[in-house]
């Protein structure tokens, strides 16, 4: 273990001297894992500092799924993929609500409703705001948006809307990115989630861990999301799908998967954490460990194209942990 830093950021962490600087974060990451406790320990104590006690639940559904143009490496939903999920491009309002529904019931007090694809169309756009005015109508709870890249004239429209919250995740880092995907450029990520906070929309940006990327670039990921000031960071970890390029990966060990939720909650202090797609698959039983380690919310529910915990599942996790289920607002 590794003494020097991890006292060297205590002592910082006390004495309020401002967030760890890249270079401690990269010494963090390389120490060696029996720190791993004590890293813990200290984005705990962050998250206790910054935030409220308790997790958070968002609940998501595919609006439309497959039949994506784009070449993600690690997307069962893009036409790239040797096995691509069979693609259902019809957008109802009415099945939306009813997803939504079951999540507000499941403990969520945020829906967002994901698509696939580059972008919407008008009719598309039309069909989802729909389904937004139906969803803040019916239920209590906050509707967020993942529709992909956005035009200037779309984000004001999802504002008036009442759409309080918008994800477009990163990724990866941008030295990555290249590998990751070739159909757009990282810049037209950052572009999106610039657009939507300058209308008023919260932002929810993160990545995916696990895609073969080096520590280098998780921690470059994490001060580029920083320069971003996501309310919102979703932390997915690669659940390698047959088919794609990336579907002979091995999953994150566990034990990584932590040391990298405690190191982002160390340089986010400030964004809501959310354990997100392939928590199960990669945490399994070392889930409760990753609201210690700093995460403070979780999708709950199924994902986009694999399956999540069952109903309930969460609920009885917060139940043995006492840990409140807080609410979105």
């Amino acid at each position: 273990m590794d003494e020097n830093i991890i006292e060297r950021v205590r002592k910082k962490l006390t004495g309020d001297r401002g967030g760890i600087t890249r270079d401690e974060a990269m010494e963090l990451a390389v120490c060696r894992i029996d720190g791993l406790p004590e890293i813990m320990l200290l984005s705990n104590s962050v998250t206790s500092r910054y935030h409220e006690r308790g997790v958070y639940l968002c609940g998501i559904t595919s609006a439309r799924t497959g039949a994506c143009p784009e070449d993600c490496s690690f997307c069962a939903q893009s036409v790239y993929s040797e096995h691509p999920v069979p693609p259902s491009t019809r957008i109802e309002p009415r099945k939306i609500l009813e997803s939504a529904r079951r999540a507000e019931a499941g403990g969520a007090s945020e829906f967002c409703i994901v698509m696939s694809g580059r972008g919407p169309g008008e009719r598309t756009l039309e069909k989802v705001i729909e389904s937004v005015r139906l969803i803040k109508t019916h239920t209590g709870l906050s509707v967020g948006c993942s529709l992909g890249i956005l035009t200037e004239d779309q984000a004001p429209l999802l504002s008036e809307a009442g759409v309080s919250r918008y994800n477009h995740n990163l990724e990866t880092s941008r030295g990555y990115y290249p590998r990751i995907c070739t159909t757009h450029a990282y810049d037209d990520r950052i572009a999106t989630a610039r657009l939507v906070k300058k209308n008023g929309i919260r932002l929810c940006c993160g990545g995916i861990l696990g895609l073969g990327e080096s520590a280098e670039d998780r921690i470059s990921l994490a001060y580029e999301l920083r320069e971003l000031e996501p309310e919102v960071v979703p932390l997915n970890f690669l659940n390698p799908r047959p088919g794609t390029r990336l579907g002979g990966m091995h999953a994150l060990h566990p034990l990584e998967a932590l040391r990298y939720i405690s190191i982002f909650r160390l340089i986010l202090p400030e964004s809501i954490l959310l354990c997100a797609g392939g928590r199960e698959a990669v945490l399994g039983e070392y889930q409760p460990w990753a609201l210690f380690a700093g995460a403070n919310a979780l999708i709950a529910g199924d994902y986009l194209t694999t399956k999540g915990s069952p109903p309930g599942d969460d609920i009885d996790l917060m139940r043995d942990l006492e840990l409140p289920i807080l609410r979105y607002t």
